[in-house]
């Protein structure tokens, strides 16, 4: 294969081989049994990882990754090393002998026309939620002591931030069990991980995403009372470790840690700097053409963490991939979480006035960084600021609305931020995530469901309720219109020509789904 050349180089980046481990089967199968729970499939796979990936065998990437292994891994290196020299070897079916394929979240549910929206998603909470995982080898599963929803469609694992606004409409389903659950799940990955990865998957480890767990904690307080937030108190404080890790340490950034003027401010990081195992080929052939190196990779990593992948935001041209930047971003909508959950550990804590206060500080810095770095007077609007560059990105997203649902912001800058939604990003189907047409997923004429209900929800705690009623209106009218059309709650809407579907990314518009769902429940309420 025209990539063979190459994978030397590629796998040394990836990986250290256990050299060891094809000296006996019964060693192997030891280290299996103790290691292979927590070792990414490049790590297990060798060669073959590569070779399939580049490929493209899937494909999608992540079915690869996906996959669970019908036999111990050195087994299977063992015989693609035998057979893959033959003159009638075919990678795929060597592939398909040695893997079982994993299914499409929903792929064969058929919705029931007769069934309103609202009757809709309620039927597809049973087919979205994963009963307790069962320990399985050959799986890059995660598994987690309690049932929990997934978002659908190739997403067959538990995400981070989708799961807050899934919950939201879990609430107006009254399955505060499963809301339970699905917290007792991420204290479960914060004791055993360290913290919660993007995902339940081996692959995912070396990155969270955008840290909700402190609003899914107080979303229960909400139905339970502050007896919550004693259950998750030590798991709080954990979470917060993780991304502060490195704040008292000497240097400009560490980790997810920026020392500023204003102090320590975080950044999207994450810690591996080779291609993601999910989106191998992509990441190896665009590193490959603008030779960049370890630096891209951990960007492109990064901004697979921000759940922003991919946007403008995190190009230094505000137009092209090639300038990913995103670790040199401190992005106004990830401080404004650890605000979140600096308020949340205030009170999980308050009997701790030396870390209460700590804390205070913590969240006051914050919001002058905000004030001092982040706020565009001429615009008046919230932007990301690039550290490295000390300048504000320019560019227009609606991480601008973060400061507004946690009260960060002056009623004067809360004006000015709804005075430029209102005029700029109003759209005929509610709100894109930026301005900018690029092509990316996470740029314009493309609407996510988290975005609508942290603007509406922004603009509602300063006063400016008419216009997150139209906003909400638009986004469920759009809802409605597809679901009408296509039986399916997506993953992404067009806001702006309401005859096309959402598109860009890596991967096609995906159905179920979870967050969607979740947010278009929680709107009907809030409309009512």
């Amino acid at each position: 294969m025209k990539y063979l050349t190459l994978l030397a180089v590629v796998l040394f980046l990836a990986c250290k081989t256990d050299k060891k481990s094809e000296n006996t089967v019964a060693t192997k199968s030891v280290e299996s049994a103790q290691n292979e729970k927590i070792q990414t499939p490049d790590v297990l796979l060798g060669d073959l990882f590569a070779e399939v990936q580049l490929a493209q065998v899937f494909e999608d990437g992540k079915t690869f990754v996906d996959c669970r292994a019908k036999y111990p891994y050195f087994t299977i290196r063992k015989n693609f090393a035998e057979q893959r020299t033959k003159t009638d070897f075919d990678l795929k079916t060597f592939v398909l002998e040695h893997f079982e394929v994993p299914p499409s979240i929903t792929s064969d549910f058929k919705s029931d026309p007769i069934r309103t929206a609202e009757e809709h998603v309620e039927a597809l909470w049973p087919v979205l939620l994963r009963k307790s995982d069962e320990e399985k080898s050959g799986s890059t599963l995660l598994s987690l002591p309690q049932p929990y929803i997934v978002p659908g469609g190739r997403f067959r694992e538990v995400y981070y931030w989708d799961s807050y606004f899934t919950m939201l409409g879990l609430a107006e389903s009254g399955k505060f069990d499963i809301i339970t659950n699905m917290l007792d799940n991420f204290a479960h990955l914060i004791n055993t991980v360290g913290h919660i990865p993007n995902g339940n998957r081996t692959y995912y480890i070396t990155r969270s995403q955008p840290p909700f767990f402190s609003q899914m904690v107080a979303l229960l307080v909400e139905h339970e009372g502050e007896v919550v937030y004693e259950r998750y108190k030590e798991v709080l404080r954990k979470e917060y470790e993780f991304w502060m890790e490195g704040r008292n340490a000497t240097g400009t950034a560490i980790k997810h840690c920026v020392s500023t003027p204003s102090g320590i401010m975080n950044r999207y990081y994450d810690l591996g700097d080779t291609p993601r195992q999910e989106s191998y080929r992509e990441d190896y052939e665009l590193v490959q053409k603008t030779n960049k190196g370890a630096k891209m990779y951990r960007d492109l990593r990064s901004g697979a963490e921000s759940g922003w992948d991919y946007t403008t935001r995190w190009f230094a041209d505000g137009r092209t991939m090639e300038t990913i930047e995103t670790t040199d971003i401190i992005p106004v909508d990830l401080n404004a979480l650890l605000y979140g959950l600096e308020e949340v550990l205030t009170r999980c804590y308050a009997d701790y006035p030396a870390f209460v206060a700590a804390l205070k500080t913590s969240m006051n810095n914050r919001k002058e960084f905000l004030q001092n770095y982040a706020w565009n007077a001429t615009d008046s609007v919230f932007e990301d600021y690039n550290w490295v560059k000390q300048q504000k990105t320019n560019v227009k997203s609606l991480a601008m609305v973060y400061p507004l649902f946690f009260n960060m912001a002056t009623q004067e800058q809360a004006d000015g931020v709804a005075a430029y939604v209102e005029k700029h990003f109003l759209k005929p189907g509610g709100l894109p995530a930026t301005l900018n047409h690029s092509g990316q997923q996470w740029d314009a004429p493309n609407g996510w469901a988290p975005l609508q209900w942290m603007a509406i929800k922004g603009l509602d705690n300063y006063g400016h309720s008419n216009l997150a009623k139209t906003i909400a209106e638009r986004w469920v009218n759009l809802n409605e219109k597809v679901y009408a059309n296509t039986g399916k709650f997506v993953e992404k809407y067009n806001v702006e020509d309401l005859t096309l579907e959402a598109g860009g990314g890596e991967y096609p518009v995906q159905d179920g789904f979870g967050w969607s769902n979740g947010v278009y429940l929680a709107l009907k309420a809030y409309l009512k």
